[in-house]
């Protein structure tokens, strides 16, 4: 068993922050590949003292992501929390979308998945790539060097979801400061609290204004699926903080910390820059996708009932959890995995999770990266950083890894 001690409220399972032991920037730790290689499916230790399942491997993963005998509930006995301030979090409250299990968790996906097709995200291409324009603007107009996370990363997602949601721009500092705990895994429960509450206030003002003035936007939808009695107040709010967390966070940080993965790889640089076919960006953003995996919390499971994996059995009431990066770095799914290549074919990664709890926002995630690789490169071809990689603070401490900061110059 790897015995994986705790801090005061945090499991330092290996990988878990990823502390890029080779190349400190993109490569996971080498004592997760090393399990991953010798130990695909085994036993770790929790801060509580609990014994989960670990379980790297790409197809066992990609089978247990669909797997129905296993719960996401966290209220569930055996459940594997990351620190006490979650499990007494979960213990005190209703459980989100994103905890439920079907068909609770369908029914309510069903809801909230019209303006996540395809169809409808593509339309939105052409506004994003307005914001998108008008933010390199800024930048090439104002002082050199810029950080790039306060000038493009963090603002252009947040502006695309305050359009979809509904919710004004003007207060996305507030949003973004409170959605920031959700995803800081030493926050306490008391800091967690806090950053909720507030956001669901927020929210639930915002419900009621729709009620008052529905516009065409998601939470107008909420609000009305809410008083036709389809959602409680508390589920419709909920939702919306899912959606408007989800919705800037995890992209921000794909954004800095592509931008920067390419800076250090300049001919994969120069082959996003210089195309002008639109299926080879996609195909460019689908190995970032892989390469960087920035969710490190992994995807957290409880059986409930007996599971034979191999040559181990996962007997029901015991822990699972599913990191990202090992099987998107997997040899035998991808060779050569430690080397970006945007030729690569990556389009079965499961950065977004796999099966009925897969994100439901990855073609919007999809469409701003698309935007974001093919437009600053091109705008900016001379792009560059501003200080040496030494100096620059990656997010050890998240469950989103990303960058804090990119100073960069042209």
């Amino acid at each position: 068993m790897t015995d994986v001690l705790a801090g005061a409220a945090d499991e330092t399972i290996p990988g878990f922050p990823m502390p890029r032991a080779a190349d400190p920037a993109f490569v996971p730790p080498p004592e997760m590949m090393r399990l991953h290689a010798e130990q695909p499916v085994s036993r770790v230790r929790l801060w509580d003292g609990s014994t989960p399942w670990l379980v790297t491997r790409y197809d066992v993963r990609r089978a247990l992501y669909g797997d129905a005998r296993l719960s996401v509930d966290p209220r569930r006995s055996g459940y594997p929390h990351s620190s006490a301030a979650f499990r007494q979090a979960f213990s005190q409250n209703p459980p989100s979308f994103l905890n439920m299990d079907d068909p609770e968790h369908a029914s309510i996906r069903r809801m909230v998945t019209a303006p996540f097709t395809i169809k409808r995200i593509e339309a939105m291409r052409p506004a994003v790539q307005r914001m998108t324009d008008d933010f390199i603007d800024t930048m090439l107009a104002g002082p050199k060097p810029v950080d790039l996370v306060e000038a493009l990363a963090l603002p252009l997602p947040s502006l695309v979801i305050c359009e979809l949601l509904g919710v004004p721009y003007d207060d996305h500092e507030f949003f973004q400061s409170k959605s920031k705990v959700g995803v800081r895994r030493d926050a306490s429960l008391e800091e967690s609290r806090a950053a909720t509450g507030a956001l669901l206030q927020y929210l639930d003002e915002q419900l009621e204004a729709k009620l008052a003035a529905p516009a065409d936007d998601m939470l107008s939808d909420l609000a009305a699926r809410m008083q036709a009695g389809d959602l409680t107040r508390h589920e419709a709010a909920m939702l919306g903080l899912l959606l408007l967390g989800a919705g800037h966070e995890t992209t921000a940080n794909m954004i800095a910390l592509g931008v920067l993965a390419f800076l250090e790889h300049p001919e994969q640089l120069a082959a996003v820059r210089d195309t002008a076919d639109p299926k080879v960006l996609a195909n460019a953003v689908e190995e970032m996708l892989r390469y960087l995996t920035v969710v490190h919390n992994g995807q957290r499971r409880v059986a409930l009932e007996d599971i034979e994996v191999g040559d181990r059995l996962i007997r029901s009431g015991e822990g699972v959890i599913i990191p990202g990066a090992t099987g998107n770095w997997e040899p035998g799914v991808y060779p050569d995995p430690e080397r970006l290549d945007v030729h690569r074919d990556a389009r079965r990664h499961m950065a977004f999770g796999f099966g009925i709890h897969q994100c439901l926002g990855q073609p919007l995630a999809r469409l701003e990266l698309q935007v974001v690789y093919g437009t600053l490169f091109r705008r900016i071809p001379t792009l560059r950083r501003a200080t040496g990689m030494e100096k620059i603070p990656f997010k050890d401490d998240g469950v989103v890894y990303g960058v804090y900061e990119l100073p960069v110059t042209w």
